[in-house]
């Protein structure tokens, strides 16, 4: 721990001289201090979970009595899905059975949890892993808790969160998830229906609200990892660990679906890893904050959008790859640059390193950009110590997480 702390004291000394949001002209020492800072220390967390400077940790993570008063972590959220109380004030609810039916779920499998009507905590008994049979329908005022067990939900249809509103899920692996559909699932204890063909999302939001997606490891699914679509709003997608993957993240149906204008999204403390492509996030029509994230890995290109999307980069880490055909941050999807040129996409105290650069583009000062804040950005110098413990935590009672 004590050369975490050296190394992170050196990166800090070390970037505290450059320019934010321009390249850097000998990026080398720092790249392979950002590399070697993040192989050696991300899970290493037992003194620095507390003080990070990261407010959703911050809050929580130094009690070491937390599993006595879970739903605490209700009081936590922030940015634009800050009001999502998930199943705080129902009972808890625990798994105890990874089995799965799509019609007729039995008690104390996670299914017939989430598809009930009345608020609830979800926990679970023990580790698992939760081979779906089909996409599992979240109903409306719940809460999926991994934290103290290592919960994977993988190798079939994973989470679908549709027309309902203030779900929380935390602390869960998320991967390998196929495509279901064409067969029956229940939505709610009184109701089950035909499904169509499912994408294959990790998490697929459609017309949903006030959601949270919080400390999650996502990562090789048939489609997105995370996607909100038809109407989505009110959502924060944050301290989650992604890899492996190409398609990582689509915020916003289609060009022509314009009821995504009201969308409002906070991506944030996130580390995208190794093995991703590209979209994190791909927007459309609304307005995004991504604050203080990590980037330390992409194929093709970091953000990008189409559709006029609002976009607001602030107090993020950005390392290039070592291509030189891809060391833009940024892409404005399929569209002359006569019309991007208008699209308010800013990059305010941004690290650009190994050459990372963000073409900016609109009005610098442009009032859309109050909709496109959901909170106050952190030093990117600070990046690496408040996403050290992004994804799922391994957290013991009576510790502190």
């Amino acid at each position: 721990m004590a050369i975490t702390l050296i190394l992170l004291i050196l990166l800090i000394i070390l970037t505290s001289g450059f320019t934010n949001s321009s390249p850097v002209q000998d990026p080398e020492l720092v790249v392979q201090q950002v590399h070697d800072n993040i192989t050696s220390s991300r899970r290493n967390l037992a003194t620095l979970s507390c003080g990070t400077g990261n407010p959703i940790d911050d809050c929580w993570r130094c009690n070491p009595d937390w599993e006595k008063n879970r739903k605490q972590l209700a009081n936590c959220a922030i940015g634009f899905g800050r009001r999502a109380i998930g199943g705080r004030d129902g009972k808890i609810y625990v798994v105890t059975d990874s089995g799965d039916d799509a019609v007729n779920p039995k008690p104390g499998t996670l299914r017939y949890g989430v598809i009930q009507s009345e608020p609830l905590w979800i926990i679970f008994a023990r580790d698992m892993v939760i081979k779906l049979k089909q996409e599992l329908i979240m109903n409306s005022f719940k809460t999926i808790d991994g934290r103290g067990s290592s919960v994977h939900v993988a190798g079939g249809p994973c989470i679908t969160i549709q027309y309902v509103t203030n779900i929380i899920i935390h602390g869960i692996n998320i991967h390998d998830c196929k495509q279901g559909g064409n067969a029956y699932v229940r939505d709610t204890p009184q109701h089950y229906g035909w499904r169509t063909l499912s994408d294959g999302d990790g998490v697929s939001i459609f017309g949903g609200s006030h959601i949270w997606i919080d400390h999650c490891s996502l990562s090789n699914c048939n489609d997105g990892l995370i996607d909100a679509i038809h109407g989505s709003t009110a959502i924060t997608i944050s301290n989650n660990y992604m890899t492996h993957h190409d398609k990582v993240m689509l915020l916003g149906h289609s060009d022509t679906y314009t009821q995504d204008k009201n969308m409002q999204v906070t991506i944030a403390f996130n580390h995208f890893g190794e093995g991703l492509v590209q979209r994190m996030p791909r927007c459309r029509h609304g307005y995004f904050h991504v604050v203080n994230n990590d980037y330390t890995h992409w194929q093709m290109y970091a953000i990008g959008g189409s559709a006029a999307p609002t976009i607001n980069s602030q107090g993020n880490r950005f390392v290039a790859p070592d291509n030189t055909l891809r060391k833009e941050v940024t892409k404005h999807e399929s569209t002359p640059q006569s019309v991007w040129k208008n699209w308010n996409w800013r990059s305010e105290g941004d690290l650009m390193l190994n050459g990372a650069f963000f073409t900016r583009s609109g009005a610098g000062a442009s009032p859309s950009y109050a909709k496109a804040s959901s909170l106050s950005a952190r030093p990117s110098s600070l990046v690496g110590s408040m996403t050290m413990g992004s994804g799922a935590l391994r957290c013991r009672k009576g510790t502190r997480c």
